[in-house]
């Protein structure tokens, strides 16, 4: 007899943050009902579940958990394989830190940018900080596979959904930033990536 599923993931389709966490649920091949939600559109069973109303928002069985950061850690120790964090303690907190950097330099950026509230010269100000910002770092992607790592990692699983918005966002990469395209490329190509985009992520690129 089959065990009815009880993941479910209450996701907006088109912000970064539920992207991440879909992101992590495809990379792990979890079975999970993703309920979309646009974003002030909170239903009545949310609120009930995250007093915020918050998305992404995961529910499993009695628990609900909200905040993407926290969400990603849970579901990388409730399934384990792949593993999306190092298992040594520095390692581990190097890549929670570049988490938090991610967090502070360019999500916030995006999130100026794509506030409809922001006027218009500090988003194009946002754009030109971006776009610059991820100019420069685009030489560390040029000798590993993944961002700073070997392998696949929640770091990737934060920037890729950010990267995916660049045309959304009015960014365009200039040539130097070679090393940064190729990892774009090779990362939307992968299965997993390609089955996190809700519909209203495919259609931004």
């Amino acid at each position: 007899m089959a065990v009815t599923n009880r993941l479910t993931c209450y996701s907006d389709p088109a912000d970064h943050y539920s992207h991440r966490v879909r992101l992590v649920l495809a990379e792990k091949g979890v079975s999970v009902e993703i309920i979309d939600v646009e974003q002030g559109r909170c239903p009545p069973k949310l609120a009930e579940l995250n007093p915020y109303g918050s998305l992404p928002t995961l529910v499993d069985r009695d628990l609900a958990l909200y905040e993407s950061s926290v969400v990603m850690e849970y579901l990388d120790e409730r399934y384990p394989h792949p593993p999306l964090l190092p298992v040594y303690p520095v390692a581990r907190a190097n890549s929670r830190l570049l988490i938090h950097r991610i967090q502070r330099d360019w999500c916030a950026l995006v999130d100026r940018i794509l506030d409809k509230r922001s006027k218009e010269a500090e988003r194009q100000l946002a754009r030109k900080e971006l776009r610059e910002s991820l100019t420069g770092v685009s030489p560390l992607f040029a000798d590993k596979a993944f961002f700073l790592s070997d392998e696949l990692s929640l770091v990737d699983c934060c920037l890729l959904p950010i990267l995916w918005r660049l045309p959304l966002l009015g960014i365009e990469l200039p040539r130097p930033a070679k090393p940064l395209l190729d990892y774009m490329e090779r990362q939307f190509a992968r299965e997993a990536f390609q089955a996190s985009l809700s519909a209203v992520e495919r259609a931004m690129r």
